[in-house]
């Protein structure tokens, strides 16, 4: 289904807002060039094709909701394949399935992932206001050590956004696609037990990403749902309008995160490999400089209200790349004991 708005109109505002954006948050004497995410050899076996029949995931609820109320609720959730786990901090999508490849995706794409949620806050206690569930891809421990940003980092997907008419009827964040980041940075912490905080150099880990944002017709009484993607985030921690998605159905998105510690956005409408034409902008999220990745994630947002699912968003074919290293192309080391390649 097609949105309002020019497709056209939307890559020619598009590159001037990201034009606009580059220019001014980093000068061209301290910003690298963009990398085409995907650029260089794929890491082999830390990522996903959800081809495999048997693929299943165990949830182990009730979920986490640390972020909420300092709920863990361990065991936490984990795919059969040993390759995705339930966020601690948030807790896993509601329903994690693999589905038949909805039309127009990969060509030879047989399976992809369902993602959806109806309680995003803490179990059994609706809250009636918009929460999240993380669903991460265990890059790190697969490989038993971050990527440095020296190796130039890259992550790629395809998401199905479903017809309009399918979507949750809220304004908001729908969905995101995440990396997390590790910086060295000004960070409170403990002095030892002594319940004693100060400010000290230590390791900060931040999440940049993409959202889908809706702007649905029925909170708004406009005449027309609209929707775009926010990207998080400029150098001082904010949020920003990013293009407008003008047409549903598969979307390829990826991020890249280059030597200097920058992160660099991309998205496109269709499954195509991404190309300089998908470029959207590149930021120092929060005034920081990358130094290691530690893998990447989605998120799943609804009214947390008890009675409305989210919008169904099917994932596939999420890849890390790196265009430097010795990684490509292979597992760094054997993955940790229990885990399937």
């Amino acid at each position: 289904m097609v949105l309002p708005f020019s497709w056209t109109n939307a890559i020619a505002i598009r590159l001037a807002f990201a034009a606009a954006i580059v220019i001014s948050t980093t000068s061209s004497s301290e910003a690298q060039r963009p990398v085409l995410p995907g650029s260089g050899t794929e890491i082999v076996g830390v990522a996903d094709d959800f081809e495999d029949p048997t693929w299943t995931y165990i949830p182990n609820n009730p979920k986490s909701s640390e972020d909420i109320d300092d709920n863990q609720r361990a065991p936490l959730g984990k795919s059969s394949n040993g390759r995705w786990y339930e966020g601690v901090k948030r807790g896993h999508p509601d329903v994690v399935k693999r589905v038949p490849t909805p039309a127009g995706g990969l060509p030879g794409s047989e399976g992809a992932l369902m993602l959806k949620s109806r309680d995003t806050g803490i179990p059994g206690r609706p809250e009636g206001k918009m929460h999240q569930d993380d669903f991460i891809c265990n890059v790190q421990y697969r490989l038993r050590r971050t990527i440095s940003v020296s190796e130039v980092p890259s992550v790629t997907t395809r998401v199905y956004l479903p017809p309009v008419a399918e979507w949750e009827p809220r304004s908001g964040p729908h969905f995101g696609f995440r990396l997390a980041l590790e910086t060295t940075a000004m960070i409170e912490q403990e002095v030892g037990r002594t319940g004693i905080k100060r400010r000290e150099k230590g390791n900060e880990i931040y999440w940049p990403g993409m959202f889908v944002e809706f702007e649905s017709k029925a909170q708004t009484k406009k005449d027309h749902d609209y929707a775009y993607l926010r990207i998080r985030s400029n150098s001082k921690g904010g949020d920003f309008r990013g293009p407008q998605i003008t047409q549903t159905g598969w979307w390829t998105l990826g991020m890249s995160v280059t030597p200097d510690g920058m992160v660099h956005y991309y998205a496109a409408p269709g499954v195509d490999d991404l190309t300089e034409d998908a470029y959207i902008t590149s930021q120092f999220p929060y005034s920081y400089r990358a130094e290691r990745m530690r893998t990447f994630f989605y998120n799943v947002c609804s009214a947390d209200n008890g009675k409305q699912w989210s919008t169904t968003f099917i994932v596939d074919d999420p890849k890390v790349f790196v265009s430097r290293g010795n990684l490509g192309g292979q597992m760094a080391n054997r993955p940790a004991a229990g885990t399937k390649r």
